[in-house]
């Protein structure tokens, strides 16, 4: 067994390097020419890692948080995001934003993301229980392939993936200090606490909430309040983007640009929604034939984040396909979604690309406008479909391949149970009270 599993680890971990070389052949067009607009959008290159190297002071030897800067060169990221940029210029000889510290600092950034979804790949094999091998999904997604160098994201992939597998493990405290970090480096990883908090209420095992709570707050504290107190203007930048930037980037808000509406309205009305589709999970959770498993509360929780919030940059579609993976193993039903995003990824480029051109890019043809309305239609439909089987074997357990392969491996039904393991249902609403394992009534 141990040998086949490390057998199983070993081509995991080659099937990721063949796929990262495949992510560097993606932007070699860039790698070779430079980034600038327009063309690293014809050419569907565009990163944020060579952007913010020469417009954020990074190449100026300017370390974020902590040097001055002129207004326009603050990091517009969390703490940690800008400590790996800041980190990783330092590692870039000499001074001045030159091709060639540019592509080095580019190319530092591109292995540093591999290595996190390297990371990633084995810690979705060790949190899928008996279908460890569902991790090749996430080693061969095309999602990833295409959109890990535009931001650094996958960092933040890495260290909630990470939380989640020490939860599962049972270390309660760890998993804290894992979502404090990822917190710190991107905000999703804070809402896996809410799929904790539903889970833990339905046990009725407080105390394992209050440390993995605690302890995310401690840590993200201890990275944000030295900044907060020494550069509260940079520090602060992030927060105040994301609440009065404009809707942009594949929002399904994009429909109500007409609305006289701003971007701080647009934040009251997506945070509101956000809000309630919280709620109606948690009650998902409360009211269900048995615990959901938490992979499966995590999924909607972002899911419904994403479709909701502002933006919908082409990068943050690798926030869900270890959720996926973990939630709902269906082989077809990833391909289709990751079909229709690489459809969207390729629209948004062509979109963006001729905003930069002012408009010549595609010329006067309406190819390009009906591509962008049909690929955010159509992402949105997928991941909602993708929701809604998630909520259907939620409430037929019978349905759901991983507790099925669970249970006849004769192991627990939820391998990121942690410590909620064999727990029994204090907090049951509804059906819940009524239906039996692996049937709805």
């Amino acid at each position: 067994m141990r040998t086949s599993s490390a057998k199983l680890m070993w081509l995991l971990i080659a099937t990721t390097v063949l796929a990262a070389a495949l992510s560097i052949v993606a932007v070699q067009w860039c790698r070779v020419n430079g980034w600038s607009d327009p063309d690293q959008h014809i050419h569907m290159c565009y990163s944020d890692f060579s952007l913010l190297f020469t417009e954020r002071g990074l190449s100026a030897g300017s370390f974020p948080f902590v040097d001055d800067v002129p207004q326009g060169q603050v990091m517009e990221y969390p703490v940690l995001i800008a400590m790996v940029a800041g980190a990783i210029a330092w590692l870039v000889p000499g001074t001045g934003d030159g091709a060639e510290r540019t592509l080095l600092f580019y190319d530092l950034n591109h292995l540093a993301v591999i290595l996190c979804w390297i990371a990633v790949v084995i810690i979705t094999a060790l949190s899928a229980g008996r279908r460890r091998g569902d991790a090749l999904l996430v080693a061969l997604a095309p999602g990833i392939i295409l959109s890990i160098s535009i931001n650094w994201d996958m960092w933040a992939v890495f260290l909630g993936g990470f939380a989640l597998l020490l939860w599962g493990r049972g270390r309660t405290g760890w998993a804290g200090i894992l979502i404090g970090l990822g917190t710190a480096m991107k905000l999703y990883p804070l809402f896996f606490l809410g799929a904790i908090l539903v889970l833990c209420v339905r046990a009725g095992k407080i105390r394992p909430l209050l440390v993995v709570t605690g302890s995310a707050v401690v840590t993200w504290l201890a990275v944000n309040v030295p900044f907060m107190l020494t550069s509260f203007e940079q520090w602060s930048t992030f927060y105040r983007f994301s609440s009065e930037r404009d809707v942009s980037y594949s929002s399904i808000w994009l429909a109500l640009e007409w609305l006289p509406l701003d971007g701080s309205d647009f934040s009251l009305l997506s945070n509101g929604l956000f809000l309630l589709c919280c709620l109606g999970i948690a009650y998902l959770g409360w009211s269900a034939p048995v615990a959901p498993r938490m992979a499966q509360l995590c999924f909607l929780i972002v899911a419904s984040f994403n479709l909701l919030g502002k933006v919908y940059s082409p990068q943050f579609v690798m926030w869900l396909i270890p959720l996926v993976v973990l939630a709902y193993p269906r082989l077809r039903a990833f391909i289709v979604w990751q079909i229709v995003e690489v459809f969207h990824w390729g629209a948004v480029w062509m979109m963006s690309a001729r905003v930069t051109t002012a408009g010549e890019f595609g010329g006067s043809s309406p190819l390009i406008d009906v591509a962008y309305s049909v690929g955010i239609t159509a992402h949105v439909l997928v991941v909602g479909y993708l929701m809604v089987q998630v909520i259907r074997d939620i409430l037929n357990p019978g349905r759901d391949r991983v507790r099925q392969a669970q249970r006849d491996a004769g192991e627990r039904e939820d391998p990121l149970a942690g410590v909620l393991t064999g727990a029994d249902d204090v907090v049951v609403l509804g059906r819940g009270r009524r239906d039996r394992v692996g049937e709805v009534r």
